[in-house]
């Protein structure tokens, strides 16, 4: 049995907007409450996770995290509710992706 492997991303106006590495980094933020917790569980280094996100953000309609500098009370990351709708739109878009190309595959009997 064969299978058809394949990968989406969006892109806006500025490049890649979401894809499937992005929306892990956002999963992990929140999950983690911290951009450089969630990089760091993803193996990732904080200036990577950073540009990810600042990308995202300057690319969206409306922030998808907002950053809390530290201080007393310490600092954090915070996906807004814009950025948990990119997150389960996004992950709706690729699961019917993979539902029409097994089909296809179906369908052409490969």
């Amino acid at each position: 049995m064969y299978r058809i492997k394949s990968r989406i991303w969006i892109e806006g106006k500025e490049g890649a907007f979401l894809g499937e590495g992005r929306i892990r980094i956002l999963k992990a933020i929140a999950c983690e409450g911290s951009l450089s917790k969630a990089a760091k569980s993803l193996g990732m280094s904080y200036k990577k996770a950073w540009n990810l996100v600042d990308s995202m953000n300057k690319n969206a309609q409306f922030p998808i995290v907002i950053t809390n500098t530290g201080g007393n009370g310490g600092g954090g990351t915070v996906i807004t509710e814009y950025g948990m709708k990119m997150i389960h739109s996004f992950e709706k878009i690729n699961a019917n992706c993979w539902e029409f190309l097994d089909q296809q595959l179906k369908e052409h009997q490969l």
